[in-house]
């Protein structure tokens, strides 16, 4: 049980709000490795979280001084829209008797859902929770009624804790996200003497958010000090944990929007499902320059997945719900090649929620087929995958899942992802040749010294293959060069020899987002040049 004063705020406490005026951003070459919002903006429809809710517990600044309430005209919302609870009751005005005003939640507030500064300014509700009371009467607590909200942002730690200690706040943060279909989304704490992830941001189920500035990771690395997982599952953008975390939070809400009005296709309501909006967030993720993971470890110990991209992230969404084609089983421990199937998933870029069998004498393997093109002679494709499941109510361990890509064409594998302890498996293979595919969903029936918790599973899977196009259209005074705004995370580059190349952004300007694509706008050169698209 934990007591009053054990929750910390991750970053620093401020007297005042901290205006945060426009999405932060870095850069790679002209196109900014950012969070997508502005493009986001740019190419979809009345998307600001608009009828979602969201709770936002908070750190006291000591036991003492109960500093933590949002005010609402510092968040840009009305007081209306606003519970606040803890221990001495629960009110819907501000002041109040309960607590004081809080910086921190001002400034975490105002990224989430800020009528100016807020990725989601339309939400119809907030409750804003005394940390310790939440933890002590809501996650340690599954007879009392959940809070009604999907995402429960979380911008506070509760320092390093045991092994011991670990694993009974991870299970009960597991348990209460299962039981009320909740998403935490957590911070996963910022460098410090001891720069270990911290609890709630380690618990499998939840979201770990890390924070990304200047170039790098600011957050504390993975993997869990108990068995190895990998955290953060993301970053985003944000000096601090504290104000990532929120990123993340209102990148959720207008998704599920996104989802609840129907543009994730005729089965988007399945897209309301944390398990999917976890795996669209990780998997519309832009790589860093310096972003690895291995077979056995599917994230980077910095970045996660990397870092966040809205926008990638809903053009995922919009792909739709496509199901896999077929599933078989095998031997335990048995190969499972290629399938041998005419029929292919069209979509290069979406989604599904499905659910693998297997028996206590077989694997149970669900095949996506695909066999997408390039636009381009010898052209090269890039695949992107994100599997994710839930550690399952009061369970220990999790079910053993798997990612698996092989080469129908060639019969070969191409990739893989099957860490043993992890609930996320996430392949990002570049240089694929345009051929036949089979992602593969497998299941482990009975491995020794592997856990099956049940023989079913349900999981999300999300997939972006990319394989980019630039057009180039000369006129007698100007070249103009376009590409689309999905996928993000592409730059153009030019050069003047093709036998020995020196590709470069430089001299090139910034792209213009027009009609949904980026324009670059060139005088007509008297001399040889080429121009490509590179992934950065």
């Amino acid at each position: 049980m934990l007591k009053r004063g054990d929750v910390q705020h991750v970053g620093p406490v401020f007297t005042a709000l901290l205006f945060l005026l426009s999405p932060v951003f870095f850069c790679f070459g002209n196109i900014p490795l950012d969070d997508g919002l502005a493009v986001f903006r740019a190419n979809s429809t009345n998307l600001d979280g608009s009828g979602q809710s969201v709770a936002q517990p908070e750190a006291s600044l000591t036991s003492d001084l109960l500093t933590w309430e949002v005010n609402p005209t510092n968040a840009f919302q009305t007081a209306a829209s606003y519970t606040y609870i803890d221990f001495k009751g629960t009110t819907n005005q501000f002041p109040n008797y309960l607590g004081y005003e809080s910086g921190h939640a001002n400034s975490v507030g105002s990224i989430i859902y800020g009528f100016e500064t807020g990725v989601a300014p339309g939400i119809s509700h907030v409750d804003n929770l005394e940390a310790d009371y939440f933890l002590t009467n809501y996650v340690e607590n599954l007879t009392l009624p959940a809070l009604g909200d999907t995402f429960i942002n979380q911008s506070f730690t509760l320092g390093q804790l045991n092994n011991t200690q670990l694993e009974l706040v991870d299970s009960d943060y597991d348990n209460y996200s299962v039981q009320n279909g909740v998403l935490f989304i957590s911070a996963a704490n910022n460098l410090g003497n001891n720069p270990v992830v911290c609890a709630p941001g380690t618990s499998y189920n939840c979201i770990s958010v890390g924070a990304y500035i200047n170039g790098t990771y600011a957050n504390s690395v993975g993997p869990t000090p108990d068995n190895g997982r990998c955290k953060p599952d993301l970053t985003a953008n944000g000096a601090e944990t504290s104000y990532s975390t929120p990123m993340v939070t209102g990148a959720a809400l207008v998704l599920e929007q996104a989802a609840l009005r129907g543009d994730g296709g005729p089965q988007s309501s399945d897209a309301e499902n944390p398990l999917v909006l976890k795996a669209l967030l990780m998997n519309g993720a832009l790589k860093t320059p310096d972003w690895t993971n291995s077979s056995s470890s599917p994230l980077d110990a910095r970045y996660g997945a990397g870092v966040m991209n809205l926008a990638n992230s809903y053009g995922e969404l919009t792909g739709g719900k496509q199901p896999f084609i077929t599933h078989t089983t095998v031997s335990i421990g048995s190969a499972h090649p290629a399938y041998n199937s005419p029929q292919t998933i069209a979509a290069t870029s979406a989604w599904d929620l499905g659910t693998n069998v297997s028996s206590p004498n077989s694997d149970g393997i669900n095949h996506y087929l695909f066999q997408p093109a390039t636009s381009f002679k010898n052209a090269s494709l890039t695949l992107t995958a994100t599997l994710a499941w839930n550690r399952q109510l009061n369970q220990s361990g999790v079910n053993y899942l798997c990612l698996f890509l092989y080469d129908a064409t060639l019969g070969t594998l191409a990739g893989c992802c099957t860490s043993r302890v992890d609930n996320v498996q996430h392949i990002h293979i570049n240089n694929l040749p345009p051929h036949r595919y089979d992602l593969q969903v497998w299941k482990a029936g009975g491995i020794p010294g592997v856990t099956v918790v049940s023989s079913s599973e349900t999981y999300a899977l999300t997939w972006a293959w990319v394989a980019p196009s630039l057009s180039i259209v000369q006129t007698a005074t100007n070249t103009t060069l376009t590409w689309p705004w999905y996928p993000a995370g592409f730059d153009a580059e030019t050069t003047t020899n093709l036998q020995a190349p020196a590709w470069s952004e430089a001299g090139l300007p910034p792209p213009t987002l027009t009609n949904g694509s980026y324009q670059i706008n060139l005088p007509e050169n008297s001399g040889s040049q080429f121009f490509r698209l590179k992934s950065y």
